[in-house]
């Protein structure tokens, strides 16, 4: 069996997310681990060797080692190059991480951007199989999209994707620098924060508000209804421009399912021109799929003994049944 493993990590601005996987995307073990600190200098070097150590801890626990480790993280990221350009959270500037991580590892590294991890693994596993022609949306602190075009993903040397920073036309100011940014409306942290400022109360987070929403409360559903009409505009701008087969919606917001996604649906169905509306669909794979992503990353990396990046896959390297075994949301725990 252990010629066969590989391992993956999602790391995140909190915590990373770890496991060893076979080549079915099984879970053989598993852990999660508070993401370390360091200076900013310093913070690459330190998550590299915390990585290290937590490959090193799977392997032990699994009894065998890796063949190769896929690696999801935030940011703006450079998948093909494997550098990790910038990340304010965890306070990288052009960090080299696929080489370094290859250095302290000494098998085969996959890198990528973690929605485009996740996108590949929705495309491949989850809410889009079968498309070739995919956008991964997710909707969490922030708001990224991974696009996969004929199947391979696009990453523009890691700044494609960005539309939490489309200008959707509000005037309003976000973090980014820029004015009108979906983000500053529609992300899950503005959702909040925005009814916060029409209410003076503060909601239990964006699904808080949606729970608000539910029972009526006409400031929610207001809040509400300004975040998936920008979501509308930024996936008809998406139309516009790559046409995708699918939008893939995540993250956050969308862990309440058809009552966001349905007023998603009617915005676009009344704003769409000439061009066929795409499918909507709500993600699968939960927050597991970076780290599904990282993994098959990870069994492509080791097929081919070179660095893989979403750009570089093959949609053959897992046999369509794995879909049926792969590790479920609540699998991949501490």
């Amino acid at each position: 069996m252990g010629t066969n493993l590989v391992a993956a990590l999602d790391v995140g601005g909190t915590s990373i997310k770890a496991a060893m996987l076979d080549e079915r995307l099984r879970v053989v073990t598993a852990l999660r681990a508070p993401t370390a600190r360091a200076e900013p200098g310093a913070a690459a070097r330190t998550v590299a060797d915390q990585i290290a150590g937590l490959v090193r801890e799977l392997e032990a626990g699994a009894g065998a080692p890796a063949r190769a480790t896929g690696v999801a993280v935030p940011g703006i990221v450079d998948d093909d190059a494997g550098i990790a350009r910038f990340s304010a959270n965890l306070g990288w500037w052009d960090a080299p991480m696929r080489d370094m991580l290859a250095e302290r590892l000494g098998t085969p590294v996959a890198f990528a951007h973690d929605v485009r991890a996740g996108g590949l693994a929705e495309a491949r596993l989850g809410a889009a199989r079968g498309f070739d022609d995919v956008a991964f949306i997710a909707v969490g602190t922030g708001i990224a999209c991974g696009l996969l075009i004929g199947g391979r993903s696009h990453h523009g040397g890691g700044y494609a994707g960005e539309i939490g920073h489309m200008d959707i036309g509000h005037g309003l100011p976000c973090t980014c620098g820029g004015t009108g940014c979906l983000e500053a409306i529609a992300s899950a942290g503005a959702v909040a924060r925005r009814y916060a400022e029409r209410t003076g109360a503060k909601a239990d987070g964006a699904l808080g508000v949606v729970t608000a929403a539910q029972a009526g409360d006409a400031d929610a559903v207001a809040v509400l209804t300004e975040a998936t009409d920008g979501i509308g505009r930024a996936v008809l701008a998406l139309g516009r421009i790559v046409a995708p087969q699918v939008v893939v919606l995540g993250g956050g917001l969308f862990a309440a399912g058809e009552f966001v996604l349905d007023p998603v649906r009617r915005w676009l169905s009344a704003h769409l021109v000439f061009q066929p509306a795409p499918e909507l669909r709500i993600a699968e794979l939960g927050d597991e799929a970076g780290c599904l992503g990282a993994g098959l990353l990870a069994i492509d990396a080791a097929a081919s003994g070179s660095p893989a990046s979403p750009g570089a896959t093959s949609t053959e390297t897992v046999d369509s049944t794995a879909s049926t075994n792969a590790v479920a949301p609540q699998d991949v725990t501490s």
